[in-house]
């Protein structure tokens, strides 16, 4: 009878044990992924040609994709004498709206991987996914630019 009583003791610390060692890997686990999640960036930094802007974040999945490629640093091109774009080697993904009007430092994604800067502002008929606003963005000429994207 004791042994019997012994064996189930054992089995139920066995048990609680499992149980207690699986729940605390388990809470390092969501711990580790909560912290990385939680992270909420607002605004990051941008660097054309050497002059120092911040992007204004927008609250959505391109930019929270676009935010773990970087740093990055990019040739742009000229197109229309109001944009700079480069095609990124990695695709976003996308919520697209026709805005109707493009405001001169608008961030946007057109497409899933064409990364579009707006230095003036025009209406337009394009649907894009906004990233983000650099306000006060100074008339990037008619060259290509050299942007390095921080966080």
């Amino acid at each position: 009878m004791n042994k019997k009583i012994l064996y189930q003791f054992l089995v139920i610390i066995i048990f609680l044990s499992l149980i207690t060692g699986c729940k605390k890997n388990t809470d390092n686990i969501n711990e580790l992924n909560n912290n990385d999640s939680s992270e909420v960036i607002n605004t990051m930094k941008a660097i054309i040609n050497g002059s120092e802007y911040i992007i204004n974040l927008e609250d959505n999945e391109t930019t929270k994709s676009f935010i773990n490629i970087l740093p990055k640093e990019l040739i742009m091109n000229e197109l229309n004498g109001n944009e700079k774009y480069i095609y990124l080697d990695t695709t976003l993904p996308t919520n697209e709206f026709n805005p109707k009007k493009i405001n001169a430092g608008d961030v946007m994604l057109y497409g899933n991987n064409c990364l579009v800067i707006f230095y003036k502002s025009f209406d337009t008929t394009y649907s894009y996914t906004k990233i983000g606003h650099i306000d006060n963005l100074d008339d990037l000429g008619n060259r290509s630019i050299s942007v390095k994207f921080e966080k």
